[in-house]
């Protein structure tokens, strides 16, 4: 019975880690821009011709 104690601790801290990380992401500026990398997919077919 002690072990379920244990474990049920451990993955309330680390639910409390991951909840921490997300917080984390969302105020240094994680997805902010959430357009740039769907436009990025379309825009990288274009050719760089640096031979000149």
């Amino acid at each position: 019975m002690n072990i379920i104690y244990f474990l049920i601790g451990c993955s309330v801290l680390m639910a409390l880690v991951f909840l921490g990380a997300f917080f984390w992401a969302q105020r240094s500026g994680q997805n902010d821009d959430l357009y740039t990398p769907s436009m990025r997919i379309l825009l990288d077919d274009e050719l760089k011709d640096d031979k000149k």
